[in-house]
């Protein structure tokens, strides 16, 4: 006879815990009600389908998946090296590469420019080569990358550090050569931190403003990405700046709960 499972009863928390968390949620949804109430219903779409709306749009999106693309090529093996490698220096340059997640935007963007720009340390010599980084599509890119590469590093390098070696180790023990047992084993099994650092990335880069700004500037259909199309409508049309903004809104949350639900999907 064998004994029936016992019920899991979870740990209690404190009532004065809920004080705090309901301010935080305030703090995140009233914004967003009060942006709601304050969008043109009526001439919704119209605010939203003008011809430099839809251009931002349509670059951001072009510009932002680029830049996520770019962050996993270049993020996962900075991440499987911080994970998996030990060597003098390694604490600094993950502090290095971790620093746009609290540098200033507009700081990143003056960086870019020291770097690529026509007098910068690189574009100096790409602009002998007739190449120009600063001020164009490019720009843009390369800003988004910048300011969304550690995102993806740190949720797949938590990912890694989570899942540990032992699986790894055993496929090694079998005979697995070091590509294969990454492709095989590594990637496999922390796949689910990979999706959620590229959907950080994607929504990072999709809102990215003051590197963009200061590295590519804004021209329309070129470097005028949406946060700044918002941007320049707040000054002269409020109502489509308002529509704009809920707009970019409504993308991110679409993304993310598409992501959430694939993830879930996968679970099952």
């Amino acid at each position: 006879m064998t004994a029936r499972p016992t019920a899991r009863i979870p740990a209690g928390l404190p009532a004065w815990i809920f004080v705090p968390a309901a301010v935080g949620s305030l703090l995140v949804v009233l914004p967003l009600v009060a942006m709601l109430v304050e969008v043109d219903w009526p001439n919704f779409l119209q605010l939203v389908t003008s011809e430099s709306s839809l251009d931002a749009l349509a670059l951001s999106i072009r510009t932002a998946s680029a830049s996520t693309l770019l962050c996993v090529l270049l993020g996962v093996p900075m991440a499987l090296v911080s994970a998996r490698c030990r060597f003098p220096g390694l604490a600094a340059l993950r502090a290095l590469v971790l620093l746009p997640l609290v540098l200033p935007p507009v700081v990143g963007g003056l960086a870019l420019l020291y770097t690529f720009g026509r007098h910068g340390l690189i574009g100096r010599h790409l602009e002998v080569a007739g190449i120009q980084i600063a001020f164009s599509t490019t720009a843009v890119v390369l800003a988004q990358t910048f300011v969304a590469l550690p995102f993806l590093v740190i949720s797949l390098e938590g990912a890694l550090r989570t899942a540990g070696r032992r699986y790894e180790d055993v496929a090694a023990t079998l005979g697995g050569r070091p590509t294969t047992v990454l492709r095989r084993v590594t990637v496999p099994l922390v796949l689910p931190g990979l999706v959620s650092g590229a959907v950080l990335a994607f929504a990072r880069a999709l809102g990215e403003f003051g590197a963009t700004l200061t590295f590519a500037g804004s021209l329309q259909g070129v470097t005028r990405t949406l946060p700044l199309e918002i941007y320049l409508q707040r000054e002269t049309d409020p109502e489509a700046a308002v529509a704009l903004s809920l707009l970019l809104v409504l993308v991110a949350v679409a993304i993310v709960l598409g992501a959430r639900t694939r993830r879930a999907a996968g679970a099952l």
